[in-house]
Formats: structure tokens, sequence, C-alpha cells
């Protein structure tokens, strides 16, 4: 491995981090609060990343196992850092506490250990706001910014991208990745600023508007109400919100291909076509599981259309709590909604619909092999044949992931916790959805009540899911570090 480069890029990652830190330190300056939190953050995080950039490489060049590597320790490094703000405040006291809600925020996870939202807005806006922002820095990746504002080693960051950047495979949009980069920065920068335009319009104030924006961009789940989206008593507010998360959900290499007057292609889409297909099967499944519940059907799709939303784009806003009234085949819907998770190359986490397809698919094909072993089955996506090694690294992927799924729920459950509730709050974390199925960690819930080791456990599910697992069990792996 490239050592010195290595450790070149993570000085980098840091040197942005810390320089990001900058917008929420603005803010707190803003609402007249005291900022020396920010300040010793960002001395600490710069002078490490400072450190970092001082060995000088022989050689620019990265491999795979390096984009890996460097992926990984990326986002430990900026989860670790990025707690010192709340811990120097006080806003969230305890180190594991801070770890776990910042490595929820850069995940998009959503999971919160803050028990009182209504006391961090009055009285910690900047620390708020670098909770939400963090959404927004992890929705799109890091180290995508890193490629889209700095020059990097040619085509091999690639490798970062590739180990990054969530879905079964990950193509350049335009020939160069920094340029790849930088069009998907402007589309995500683009419908953040949309949806706040849209929510400033509902009565929003600028700085929920802003900071919801983030969180719906990154689909995160975070909010600035103590109620989530539904706190805000507002329909326009919530289908705004519902609208931009079936968005932020969808491949965005479909936007580019939009702007380049593709549409028609764009359209073709067969996971597009897939993602909306199961959403508009939810809802419908849903308003009719619900209707009871509500004053009218209409009310009923309204929920329908907001839950399926917040929990297929593995956003995580709240607007009712579905572990308490609603049927429970409605909750084992939106059970599968967490499992299958948004598009590939989406902000959203989950198994990813792309990958649906492809099991679905390949499934198939073996059962027609079975009953004609003579015959050729090919798996297509788009009307293009999906490569074999793709069709096995989606196999081992889902594998791995059910395995790593029952051994975090496994571990959750030593704390005591019943079944329902270490499952789901396994598959909360490794999907990065945000709330779970049981009232203890549901849309009203928090988990907080769970042990440090706990805490700990889940923080590193939460960086399995949005990285999808490889970068993380690389550097678990002794045969990573051997030259």
């Amino acid at each position: 491995m490239n050592y010195r480069m290595i450790a070149r890029v993570l000085g980098l990652i840091l040197l942005i981090y810390a320089a990001l830190m900058l917008l929420p330190l603005i803010a707190g300056l803003w609402y007249g609060e005291s900022v020396l939190n920010f300040i010793l953050s960002i001395a600490v995080t710069a002078a490490l990343g400072g450190l970092l950039l001082l060995p000088r490489p022989g050689s620019n060049s990265l491999v795979a196992r390096d984009g890996f590597v460097i992926v990984g320790l990326g986002w430990i490094s900026i989860s670790l850092l990025g707690a010192l703000p709340f811990v120097f405040s006080g806003s969230i006291p305890h180190y594991v506490d801070a770890v776990f809600e910042t490595a929820s925020g850069l995940t998009t996870t959503g999971a919160s250990v803050v028990t009182d939202i209504g006391a961090m807005t009055a009285n910690h806006r900047g620390d708020m706001f670098w909770r939400l922002f963090n959404h927004w820095i992890g929705g799109m990746g890091v180290l995508v910014f890193l490629m889209a504002v700095l020059p990097m080693s040619g085509e091999h960051s690639m490798h970062i991208m590739r180990a990054e950047v969530p879905g079964p495979t990950v193509g350049k949009l335009v020939p160069r990745a920094r340029k790849t980069a930088r069009m998907l920065y402007l589309i995500y920068i683009g419908l953040t600023l949309a949806e706040t335009v849209f929510l400033l319009f509902g009565g929003m104030s600028f700085y929920d508007a802003l900071l919801h924006a983030f969180s719906t961009a990154g689909t995160g789940g975070f909010s600035t109400n103590p109620n989530s989206i539904g706190g805000f008593g507002s329909a326009y507010i919530e289908s705004v919100v519902t609208v931009f998360m079936f968005l932020f959900g969808v491949n965005f290499n479909l936007y580019f291909l939009i702007l380049i007057g593709h549409w028609k292609d764009a359209l073709k889409s067969e996971e597009l076509r897939w993602y909306l297909g199961i959403i508009f099967g939810s809802v419908l499944l849903l308003s009719l599981g619900i209707r009871k519940l509500y004053g009218s059907l209409g009310e009923a799709v309204h929920q329908a259309f907001f839950n399926v939303g917040t929990i297929m784009s593995t956003t995580g806003f709240g607007t009712v709590d579905f572990t308490r009234d609603w049927p429970e085949y409605c909750k084992w819907i939106l059970m599968f909604l967490m499992l299958c998770g948004a598009c590939a190359g989406s902000t959203g986490g989950g198994l990813k619909v792309s990958r649906l397809i492809i099991l679905s698919k390949s499934s198939a094909a073996e059962l027609r092999q079975m009953i004609r072993p003579r015959s050729v089955t090919r798996v297509q996506l788009d009307g293009k044949r999906v490569e074999n090694s793709t069709v096995k690294a989606t196999a081992t992927f889902f594998s791995a992931y059910i395995v790593l799924l029952l051994l975090f729920s496994f571990s959750v459950s030593l704390d005591g916790a019943d079944i329902a509730t270490s499952f789901s709050a396994a598959l909360s974390c490794l999907s990065n959805i945000g709330p779970g199925m049981t009232t203890l960690i549901g849309p009203a819930g928090s988990f907080a009540f769970f042990s440090y080791r706990t805490k700990i456990l889940l923080s590193v599910a939460m960086l399995m899911g949005r990285l999808e697992i490889y970068p993380i069990l690389f550097l678990l792996s002794p045969r990573t570090w051997k030259r």
C-alpha cells in the first residue's frame, strides 16, 4: 500500500472537515452563543490534518485496496473528531454518546441519543446546525467532496469513489473522476437549495428550512423540532419534504442524463421503474390498512406517502408514531422498505433497489436453469447483460449483510432488549434508517437507553451500512496491512 499517499489524503479530509466546522461556528456567532467549542475542535482537527500532510509521498498512485483503507479510516476519523463540538459545549457531554450522534449524522442514519431536542435547539443552535449539517456532508460523501474541490491522483481517484458511493456499480458521468464528483455535487446543491426555498414558502424560518433541507438531502432525519416534521403542523411542509425524500432516493446519474437532455434514457431506467412501483404499491397497501385511523382517505394516503418516503429513502423523519397505532402488517411493509432502501447512486441506504432487482432476476434465472438444464439464462438490467461478477458480488453482499444483521441483533440483545427492539435497532443502523419498529426506538423513541458498548457497536453498524460493509471489513483484516 502507498501509506504516505493514504496519510496525505486523510490529512486533506481532516482539513476540509475542519473548514466545514466554520459554518456552525458562524451560526453560533449569529445567535450570540459561545463558539469556543468549535474553535477548539477546528484547531484539533486541522492540527491532526496538518501532521498527516507532512510525509511527502513518493508516488501519487492509488490501488483499490488503498481506496478502501482511505474511505474506512477517513469516515472513522471524522466520526471521532466531529463529536468534539458536542463534548466541548456540553450539549452531549459523554464522548461515546457524541460519537454515536456524529456517526448517525454522517452516515445519514438519524438514530439519536439526544432526549431533549428542544433544549439543544434553544441553547445550542450552533451545535444543532452541526448535527444536521453532518447529514449533508455525509449524504454525498466527504471524499467525493474532496475530489470535487481538489485535484486528486487522476484515474486512481475512481478507487476512492467506488469505495464510498453506494451501489453495486459506480461509473463516471464524464471522462474525468473529478468532473464526475463536481457534477454530483452541483446536482446535490441545486436540489438542497430548491427544497430550502419551498420550505421557506411554507412558513419555516431560514434556519429551520436550511437545516431540514440538509437533513432531507442526506436522507438523514434529524430535526430541530422535538416532534420532527410533524411538529410543524403543516401539510404543505410534509408534502414538500415527502417529494424531496423521494427525489434524493433516486440515482443521481439519472438527474445528469436529464440535465444533458437525455431524459428519455433516464425514464427507461429499470431501477427507477421498480423504485416507483414499490413506492406506489406500498402506499396503496398502507392506505388500506390505516384508513380507519384517520379522518379521511386523503389523510391516510398523505400519511402513507410520507412514511413510505421516510423509510424507503432511509430518511427517518416522523409525523406519526407508527409503532403504536398502525396494524402489524403495515409495520411489516415498512420493515421490508427498511431492508430494500433507495436506489444505487443516491444518498439513501439499505440494500438498494438495483441489488433487489439483480437478486430477483438471478434467482428466477437459477430456477429456469434447474427446470431446463440445457437452456442459456442471462440476467439483464436496462436491457443490458449483467456480468456474472456483478451477480456474484450482489449475492455475496446480500449474504454478508444478513450475517452482519443477525450478529448485530444478537449483540444488541445482550443489553436485555427484546427481540423486536434488538432486530429493528440493528436493521435501522445497518440500513441507515433511524427509527426502529418498537416504541422504545420508534419515531417517538430514542437510542439513549442502550449501554455504551451497544452504542459503539451500533456506530460501527452505521458506518458499515453507509460504506457498504467492505471498507470497514478491510480495516479489520490483517491481510490489508501486509505489504
